[in-house]
């Protein structure tokens, strides 16, 4: 193996590096570049599979427990190995189980592996391999090369680097860019026009690299700058600004992607820092929008770190935002030759946030689904072929409070046994005679989604600060968890999450005023949350950071879905709090239930919140935000898909639906009664007393029954689908007391004082019954008004909640109203008439049937009675028709 040299292929901790092997017993490690570790050595095994690297063991008393800066120097094996027990040679920390990186050992020289070498990694990201003019080369024994290292490396700025690699034979330049730089971020670089003297950035050719908003797959983009602007498109259609190339030759070209002289080849976001490595032609062949580098001249070349605009319906592209910040911070120029060696990046760079991984803050009754998958960005690796999911995130970081429970649903499988240890590595750590402190779960804690098994954990105060979910059965599962002293679950009364699970909104009603918290669940520029069913015709509240990091909240009326919709607005907002942890965007404030000032003087005094009305909510997270200038590029990069109503004083949500069907039947049934049944039955009480009998009074009670049997039943649907009675709507004060009139009347009635009679003859009523049949009718009538009432200001209520438009269903009430009340109009006047007819051709003092007998019982009659009565009735009739006239 004498003679053999690779680069070490980057995991973790930055590492780059070339290993040469010596002899039989030492080898060389040159241009060493590495972050420092905990309990760092240097890590032998038969294969770079997770099962031979766990199994590995340590080759070389020699420890690595501090920072490298392009260091060289040699390694001594143990006296007892030799390079026939090693295939991999790794930077291994003991305490963590991680591999900062290594070079698997393959003799070539006769096209051929060891049968005990396992099966080597593909080229990771599909990095094509390059000669290297500086490094020696043996003929038996291949040269590896990794995407992460170049000829030459050049510092931009503290945080930003660029690293090349010249390939002039093939007409090629490979480009790394490397920025300490949050992920949101893009990195740009590329050639200034050779005849421009001052104004570098207008017409200059450049590469944007970064990584995609949803699944951070690395790209690499050909731009072409014609102004200092975001790229748009002018009133003529003609593009301008900072553009990618196929936009400007998208009407010139069958195939706008052949103009892009840029082709990503590989990247990577370890440890806080953004690499992405692409090549581009020397001579281009689009000669308009594309530069021609000349590898033996001093040319001017222009860089930028920046936030990156995802695509969205107005453009398909990831586009650069304006870089701000200071001068060869943020932007700058300088004079380079790409022919001349240049290596002036001294050790590794160092990123603030070195953890990239998702976080998911535990907060109490918000259930944690934890399931199993294949691994995609496993913080820490080697890896098995499956790692644990949280809420469908691939082994976050989980953030807990002590004090508040944490509840799990297992449905990883039933080999995956959910557990929480201060073990890093867990898979039982009994099994390596290694101690661990158990805090919850163990091996019963499995289950599939069809049986979930749940787990509740409540964090004392004796539990670390760090701590770990894995599982019992398999190490390096699962990852690291947070215990942190209170929180917002603790400072608020209720919390929900809204749609999509990225973001949690909390909440504490007071008399006057409620006090909000809104915290985003992945890495943004800005938060919004509005109360309304869509972006349109909502109140906003935004958060995000200025160029300074300062954390402010502004609020917004929306009217329409283009940057100038938004109209900015004055709310009293107090306990104003905006910050940012990971990218994770918290937004606190308190505001009144309803606005001081009067509905008609500003846009948002009509923002009222009724605490006993389902609050719609919709959030929105994007790039950037700012106080003044909104354009399209503000826009939003990641919404709700639909409003979440929350029941501020239950603590309950449930997602915007259509009308539910309890509330549906409910509407049918009060239509069916204050619109028809009881109105029939007032009617039948006006109208139909000129009839024979006491039909018009059966007509009445068993219209006025039925509809009140119908309200009740109406009334107590609603109550229970709303889970309790509130009274704040007009439509319940309406309701309700339409509903205790209606009641009151068969009470009323019950206590009918009676007609006196002297000899059978009905005498004239006293005071008494005529308070009593006024009274009688002035409530129905005026229950019969409320009702209508109530029916209106229900489907204006229902709009409100749901959202939908209700005119048409206004105007229908309506117009049946009016037909009600031409119909009262017209018996009215056929009313008049009857009686100037009775009052001309009556002689006696009574009309038939028209005469109520106070006595009986008209709904329940004995048997035999009504037949004889009206048999008497009939006999009278006869005597009064034979009477002879005097």
């Amino acid at each position: 193996m004498a003679g053999f040299e690779s680069d070490f292929i980057m995991l973790q901790h930055q590492l780059r590096g070339v290993l040469t092997i010596r002899d039989n017993c030492s080898f060389r490690v040159s241009e060493l570049d590495m972050l420092q570790g905990s309990d760092v050595r240097w890590w032998g095994a038969l294969g770079d599979d997770f099962q031979n690297l766990t199994n590995g063991f340590v080759i070389s008393d020699e420890r690595l427990n501090r920072t490298y800066r392009n260091d060289s120097f040699d390694v001594r094996l143990k006296s007892n190995l030799t390079w026939d027990q090693i295939r991999v040679v790794a930077v291994w920390d003991l305490s963590m189980g991680s591999d900062y990186g290594h070079v698997v050992l393959r003799d070539r020289g006769n096209g051929s592996e060891s049968p005990s070498v396992a099966p080597a990694p593909a080229d990771d990201g599909g990095a094509t391999a390059s000669s290297n003019n500086n490094r020696s080369s043996v003929k038996e024994l291949a040269y590896e090369q990794q995407p992460t290292m170049f000829d030459n490396c050049k510092v931009l700025s503290q945080k930003y680097r660029v690293r090349w690699t010249l390939r002039e034979a093939e007409n090629l330049i490979e480009i790394g860019l490397e920025a300490a730089a949050e992920v949101q971020n893009y990195m740009a670089f590329g050639w200034a026009n050779p005849n421009s003297s001052s104004s570098y950035m207008l017409h200059a050719d450049v590469a944007v690299t970064g990584f995609t908003e949803d699944d951070f797959v690395p790209f690499a983009e050909d731009f072409y700058i014609t102004d200092y602007s975001e790229c748009s498109l002018g009133k003529d259609g003609v593009p301008h600004g900072v553009c990618p190339d196929s936009v400007y030759n998208n009407n010139n070209t069958s195939d706008p992607n052949s103009v892009n002289n840029t082709n990503v080849v590989y990247g990577h976001r370890k440890d806080g820092v953004s690499f992405v490595r692409f090549k581009r032609r020397l001579d281009p062949v689009d000669k308009k929008y594309d530069l021609r580098i000349n590898p033996n001249e001093n040319m001017t070349v222009i860089w930028a770190v920046g936030r990156i605009k995802p695509p969205d319906s107005l453009s398909p592209f990831n586009l650069p935002e304006n870089h701000g910040g200071p001068r060869f911070v943020s932007y700058g120029f300088l004079v380079l030759n790409v022919s001349n060696h240049v290596d002036d990046c001294l050790g590794p760079l160092d990123a603030d946030d070195k953890d990239d991984q998702d976080l998911i803050i535990a907060d109490a009754n918000v259930l944690l689904t934890v399931t199993s998958g294949t691994p995609l960005h496993y913080p820490n690796p080697p890896n098995p072929s499956k790692v644990l999911y949280i809420n469908n995130r691939e082994a976050p970081i989980l953030k807990v409070e002590r004090g508040v429970p944490v509840k799990f649903s297992v449905q990883a499988g039933h080999d995956v046994a959910l557990y929480i240890t201060s073990d890093p590595l867990g898979g039982n750590a009994t099994i390596r005679n290694t101690s661990e402190t158990i805090f919850a779960g163990g091996s019963e804690f499995e289950g599939v989604p069809a049986s979930p098994k749940e787990l509740l954990w409540a964090p004392d105060r004796n539990t670390p600060d760090l701590v770990y979910y894995q599982s019992v059965f398999s190490q390096k599962m699962g990852w690291k968890v947070l215990v942190v002293d209170g929180g917002l679950s603790d400072m608020y009364s209720n919390s929900v999450v809204l749609d999509g699970q990225l973001v949690t909104f909390f909440w504490t009603l007071s008399q006057n005023s409620i006090s909000i918290a809104a915290r985003g669940e992945k890495k943004s520029g800005y938060l919004a949350v509005g109360f309304g069913s869509g972006m349109v015709n909502s109140f906003v509240y935004v958060g995000w950071f200025d160029e300074d990091g300062k954390g402010h909240i502004n609020t917004y009326w929306i009217d329409g879905r283009d940057a100038s919709r938004l109209h900015a607005t004055n709310e009293n907002l107090t306990y104003v709090r905006c910050k940012s942890e990971n990218g994770i965007i918290t937004l606190e404030f308190t505001r009144p239930l309803k606005p001081s000032c009067s509905q008609g003087e500003r846009r948002e005094c009509s923002n009222i919140i009724d605490p006993t009305t389902p609050l719609k909510l919709i959030w929105a997270m994007g790039a950037k935000w700012s106080n003044d200038h909104l354009s399209e590029h503000n826009m939003h990069s990641s919404t709700s898909s639909r409003p979440i109503r929350v029941m501020l004083t239950s603590g309950t949500a449930e997602a915007e639906q259509d009308l539910r069907p309890v509330l549906g039947i409910h509407g049918i049934m009060m239509f069916l009664a204050w619109g028809i049944l009881l109105p029939g039955g007032v009617l039948a009480a006006r109208f139909l007393k000129h009839l024979k009998g006491d039909g018009w009074y059966r007509i009445h009670v068993y219209l006025q029954y039925s509809g009140l049997s119908i309200v009740l039943l109406g009334f107590l649907f609603a109550v229970a689908e709303l889970r309790g009675l509130y009274v704040s709507s007009l439509h319940v004060k309406f309701g309700l007391t339409a509903i205790v009139l209606a009641c009151a009347q068969p009470v009323n009635a019950y206590f009918r004082p009676k007609r006196p009679t002297t000899n059978g003859e009905l005498e004239v009523a006293p005071p008494s019954r005529v308070v009593w049949e006024y009274s009688h009718a002035i409530a129905g009538r005026g229950a019969i008004l409320v009702g209508m009432m109530a029916l209106i200001t229900g489907i204006t209520h229902l709009g409100k909640r749901y959202g939908d438009d209700v005119k048409g269903l206004t105007w229908v009430l309506l117009i049946w109203f009016l037909v009600l009340g031409l119909i009262v109009l017209y018996l009215e006047h056929r009313e008049k008439e009857r009686r100037t007819t009775d009052r001309v051709s009556r002689r006696g003092g009574w009309v038939l049937g028209n005469v109520e007998d106070d006595s009986a019982d008209l709904l329940n009659p004995p048997l035999g009675t009504l037949a004889e009565k009206e048999a008497a009735q009939m006999s009278e009739m006869m005597e009064v028709q034979l009477e002879p006239m005097r």
